[in-house]
Formats: C-alpha cells, structure tokens, sequence
C-alpha cells in the first residue's frame, strides 16, 4: 500500500494485464450491444451528415490520451456508483435489443463506457476524461422522428433565407413551401439540402473547439452554440448562390460536382467563422492573450524520471462491473433474441377502387419522396362522389421500425409544400367506431394563398388509433419488447375546399369516405 502523503512522487502505471482486462471488459460490452452498434455504423455509411461518426472514437481516445500525464498522478480507487450506472445501462441495452430499437441501445451503449470507467477510476480520475467521454455522443445518430423533424424545419428556414439572397440579386423568385421557384427552372430544398450534412459534424467540431478553448465559459458556450446559426445561415446562403448560378447559366449549376464543391466550400467558410469567433471573443475582458496561447493543442508532460512507479491493481468496483459485463454477455448468447415479427397482409395494389358511391383512381409517389419516406407500401388515391367530390386517400406502411425508419407526421411535413396550418385540434368521428369508442382523428385547417383544404390524420398501429406523435414511440417499443411487433401505418385523408365552400361540407364529405374506407383497412393494416 502506498502512503498518499508520497503522492506527488508516485507515478500509477497500468500493466499489460490490466490493459487486457480493459479490452476484454469493452469487447463484452461490445458484444452485448452489437445490434445497435452495427446499425449505427450502417447510418454512418448512408447518411451523410452522420460520416463523420467513425471519426469520434479516435478523437475521444487522443483526448482522454492528453490527461495520460496527470492520471499518472492519481490512484485509481474505483466507485460504487458506476457499478450500479452499469447496471442500469445493461438494462437499457437489452431492453432495446428485444424491442429492436437500435436508439435505445446506443444510449445505452455510451451509458455503459461512461459507468466502466467511473466503477473503475473514481469520481477524482473520471473528471478529467469526462468531456472526451461525452465527444462520444456525437457519434450516435438521432431517433428518426426527431431527425424527421428537425430536417423539414430546416429546409423550410433555409429556402427562406435563400430566397432572401436571390431577391439581393434583383432576380424574380416565388418560393412556395421548399420549392423556389425561378421561372424557368424549379429547385426543391429536399433533406439532402436542409443542413444537417454541415450541423451535425459542425457541432461536433465547435464542441471540441470549445473544449480547446481555454477562456472564460461563457465564450466556450457561444462558440459551441453559435455553430447551429452559422451552419443554417451559410447552408441558406449557399441555396441563395446555386439559384443565381442557375438563373444565368442552367440546371446544371446544381448538379453533380459543382454542387458537391460548393457543399465544401461552405462547410470550411463555416470553420473559418468559427475561428474568427474565437479571435474575436478572445479579444472581450482584461485577460487577452494571443490566439494561439488560448486555443491550442496540449501533449502529456514528460515524466518525472526520479518519480516511484507503482502498478496499479483492479479496484473492487472494476471487478463486479466485469461481472455484470460477463453476465450481460452470457445472457444475450442464452437467450434467443426475438426477431420482429413481419405481419402477414394484403398489399395496397388491391386495394378496391369503389366502395359505396365512392370511385378511387390510383396515383404513384415521385422517387425523390420514396426514398426520403423510405416506406414499405402505400396508397395514394383520389376517390370521387356522385357529387363530383374528390377526397385524397394515403396511407403509408412500415413493416418495421428496426432499420430506423419512421412514419413522416403531416404537421411537420405539409409545411414544406407550402401550406399554411390554420389550425390542428382532435375530432371525434361520431359515426365511425374504434371498438366500443368512436374514432378519433387529428383535424388540420391548411391554407396557401386563396386555397383552403381539411386533412384528417392519425397513425394506426394494429389494434390502435393514435393520435399523438410522441405515445406513437412509446407504443412502438412497448410492442417491439412485448409483441415482437413494431409496424405501423399513418393514414391521412385530404380535401379542398372549393371557393365560398362551407368547411362543414368538407368534414362531411370526408367523414362519408372515412366511414366506408376504415372497415376495410384490418386487411391492408394487421393488428
């Protein structure tokens, strides 16, 4: 045992076979996250915004490799409270496995590197590696609603904002919804060009900018918070530039290389305004020192050759975390992992096109909206009345929410066609039974320029009608775990209403094709 009052002389070094532990404690973790993690590389692979991710694992492993000289310097004494971390993320990992939510599993994931190395270094050592542990996060790609979500706001704001800069350029531009329109030429701000592919890895790189930043933390903040204006503003800007190129000199100005090339171009502008930021907040408060004395890249000190070296031991803690790893790891070979369950169906090409006076013609989505829906059925039809009343009818399908796919919701999506929500309130459907109960619909009021139209909506998941976006995710898993089950359908009716139409005429319309259409949805829709 070594005396703590000799503690400045004491180096603590870490033998071969304490490294070994080490591997062998993160491959069992590893192993028993294997599904999430492997669908997460698969994200890095496809999307581009999160390519960035195989990088962060190596950046962590050169940061907490710059602490190496003062983690020298302290004991490692273990903590109780990573064992029980450990634990609960276990838990959470395995939980996401037999409810194939890979999300779940990659929090969980990072969860359990953080509580490894609590259980085994102590509350004073897990400090310092703190922040590079957290670098981890963003690795992890968002839930797929959230990304949903987040990526049609952007596009809305960014043509916004590119329209903004194409009027600076006195060229005549109408933008409705994320589609600008040139005259001549039409350009949609689809997900690819909402942002993300800069935001993301950006605020990866401001994060660890700031963490370099030595100042105050008030400036840290802003230079980490301030990537996400900067990414949406340059995004915006380089919107605003592909459409003057392309009023002058074609479509082609936003195609292939050109447009690649101008993707980069932005995204180093935006570390160059970063690091101007940086100046210049370095330049506010007495303490001004030069940019490179406050920003700059840090190695280990040399050690103290005439310093005791003492091996370090593994601290009881770091052992019973081994020994939930190990059982984690025995338990995922033992027991069979449920594979989810693909409902059998009818698919929606026989779907009838009359049902009672109603008389449906069948429409086919773009492949620009099929790969971005990423949907594994649907149906898009306009079905007419003897009246000469049209109602649009969609549902779309997924058999399965494992790959990360997830239903696109009307009120973040309507938007970027253009259209305005008037408002958004729950109907009951009087007439149209959910079981003993009525059905129960979300009821949009959407308007652009003269045109009003009603949409009824909700998200049908077997035996249920869903209203809500958000108990949508939690049904999901709860029936992924409980029922091997995690398909889904949002079904959605449209119609127009026609100048000086009574909005009371639109509901009744679509209640009458409701009421003939959901009988026959059991079959198309398993519960």
């Amino acid at each position: 045992m070594v005396s703590m009052e000799n503690n400045n002389s004491v180096l603590w070094k870490e033998s071969s076979v304490f490294w070994a532990v080490i591997i062998v404690a993160l491959l069992m973790l590893v192993f028993t996250a294997y599904d999430g993690l492997s669908s997460m590389v698969r994200i890095w692979e496809t999307r581009e915004e999160y390519s960035h991710g195989y990088l962060i694992p190596f950046i962590t492993l050169f940061l907490i490799w710059q602490k190496y000289d003062d983690l020298c310097k302290q004991p490692f004494i273990g903590s109780w409270y990573g064992v029980v971390a450990l634990f609960i993320s276990v838990v959470v990992i395995v939980l996401g496995i037999f409810g194939a939510v890979s999300t779940i599993i990659q929090y969980g994931f990072l969860l359990a590197i953080l509580s490894i190395a609590l259980s085994m270094m102590g509350w004073l050592s897990f400090k310092k590696i703190f922040v590079p542990l957290i670098i981890l996060s963003f690795m992890i790609p968002l839930p797929g609603f959230i990304l949903q979500g987040l990526s049609s706001q952007l596009q809305l704001i960014s043509s916004q904002i590119g329209v903004a800069v194409i009027r600076l350029f006195d060229i005549s531009v109408y933008l409705e919804g994320n589609v600008i329109d040139l005259g001549n030429y039409k350009l949609q701000v689809v997900e690819a060009c909402s942002g993300l592919n800069y935001l993301f890895p950006l605020m990866s790189l401001s994060f660890m900018a700031a963490y370099f930043y030595q100042a105050e933390l008030w400036k840290r903040s802003i230079i980490f918070i301030s990537s996400i204006p900067v990414t949406i503003l340059m995004n915006s800007f380089r919107i605003g530039v592909i459409g003057v190129l392309v009023e002058h000199w074609g479509q082609s100005q936003a195609e292939g290389f050109l447009h690649d090339f101008e993707g980069w171009v932005i995204f180093m502008a935006c570390m160059v305004i970063l690091v101007v930021e940086m100046w210049a907040l370095n330049k506010i408060g007495s303490n001004n020192r030069p940019l490179k004395e406050v920003f700059g890249l840090e190695f280990p000190e040399p050690q103290d050759k005439n310093a005791s070296f003492v091996y370090r031991t593994l601290p009881k803690q770091f052992i019973a975390a081994l020994g939930i790893l190990s059982l984690s790891s025995i338990s995922i070979i033992a027991l069979n992992k449920n594979e989810i369950i693909i409902a059998p169906r009818a698919q929606f090409a026989e779907f009838p096109m009359e049902i009672d006076g109603w008389k449906g013609k069948q429409a086919s989505l773009e492949q620009i909206y099929l790969d971005s829906l990423k949907l594994d059925d649907y149906i898009l039809s306009d079905f007419v009345n003897d009246d000469n009343k049209v109602v649009n009818f969609y549902v779309a399908y997924y058999e399965s929410q494992e790959a990360g796919e997830a239903a696109h919701s009307p009120r973040t999506c309507i938007p970027g066609g253009g259209w305005q929500i008037k408002s958004l309130d729950a109907k009951k459907l009087e007439d149209i039974k959910d079981g003993n109960n009525s059905l129960i619909v979300n009821r949009l009021l959407i308007q652009k320029g003269d045109y009003t139209q009603v949409v009824y909506y909700w998200f049908k998941l077997r035996e249920r009608n869903i209203t809500s976006e958000y108990m949508v995710k939690l049904y999901l898993m709860w029936d992924a775990i409980t029922k091997n089950r995690s398909d889904l359908a949002l079904v959605r009716f449209t119609s127009l209403a026609k100048p000086g139409e009574d909005i009371g005429e639109v509901d009744e319309r679509m209640q009458s094709l409701v009421k003939v259409v959901y009988p026959k949805l059991d079959k198309y829709i398993p519960e």
